[in-house]
């Protein structure tokens, strides 16, 4: 089965086509902004444009258009291609791609978030979480997370924090999604916010 991949819940954007769990070809960059303008033009320069019979996207948390971007392209492809669609937690791909670093050992995975907060995660051995995806400020991952192994674009920043423990700066990367446990992927393409929205409806509305 050819499987196409999209990411692009960070600054970093990136897709990948698989032949089995071999990788046909790929793209990885470091955009910030753009992701919208720069991911259809991305799978475009893959062997036959990236068709696939199964088209995967990573589901976030992390930036809100990033997220949508992704799901959006992967629904629109999957339905031209009649193909198979899965989505996974950004984050778990992330620890996936620390265990290939540090080898099978929990981790806490760090990610920078919404107003000044983290989006955490703890990961088993395994691979699967160990712990509820949540948004906190510095001081209360510092506190929440004693696995030695941290990962992620805010690793080093808990890390210091700590005074204790191994920092992996990474980024997700398509690329990686072999690493994945099949029990990360998920049939439905629902966006992972990590946190509640910023706007709010006025008090009688609500």
């Amino acid at each position: 089965m050819r499987t196409l991949v999209l990411d692009c819940s960070t600054e970093a954007c990136s897709v990948a086509l698989f032949e089995g769990r071999d990788v046909v070809d790929s793209r990885h960059e470091i955009l910030g902004r753009g992701h919208a303008e720069r991911l259809i033009p991305m799978i475009a320069e893959l062997p036959e444009r990236g068709r696939a019979e199964r088209v995967v996207a990573g589901l976030g948390p992390g930036s809100f258009t990033g997220v949508r971007v992704a799901i959006a392209a992967a629904r629109a492809l999957a339905l031209a291609w009649s193909s198979e669609t899965k989505g996974y937690p950004t984050l778990a791909l992330i620890a996936a791609m620390a265990r290939a670093h540090a080898g099978e050992v929990p981790v806490a995975v760090a990610m920078t978030g919404g107003h000044g907060e983290w989006f955490v995660e703890r990961f088993a051995a395994d691979g699967r979480s160990a712990g509820t995806l949540a948004s906190l400020s510095p001081d209360e991952a510092t506190a929440r997370t004693a696995e030695q192994v941290v990962v992620g674009n805010q690793a080093e920043a808990l890390v210091a924090a700590r005074g204790a423990g191994t920092a992996i700066p990474l980024l997700p990367d398509a690329r990686a999604f072999p690493l994945l446990p099949e029990a990360a992927l998920c049939s439905r393409l629902d966006p992972i916010y990590g946190r509640g929205p910023d706007a709010r409806l006025p008090g009688a509305a609500r």
